[in-house]
């Protein structure tokens, strides 16, 4: 099974938010999280800056910051 690490780019630096993620959710309000046997969890006013399919890593960003330089690497 795949499951993802999510992080949030804060100006502090990345932040922990979830372990095995199982399915990501963009709505209105956020993103919604899930997991196998949590419920689902939405993290508000954020949005998808990066997802890294070989480090099974997410990074979201708050919603407006992740429309910045592209990173091609």
């Amino acid at each position: 099974m795949c499951q993802m690490r999510v992080i949030m780019e804060t100006a502090a630096g990345p932040e922990q938010i979830m372990d095995e993620v199982t399915g990501l959710k963009v709505t209105p309000e956020g993103i919604v999280l899930e997991s196998l046997f949590d419920e689902p969890r939405l993290i508000a006013g954020s949005a998808v800056k990066k997802i890294d399919f070989m480090a099974t890593l997410v990074t979201l960003s708050p919603r407006g910051a992740e429309h910045g330089s592209v990173d091609r690497h």
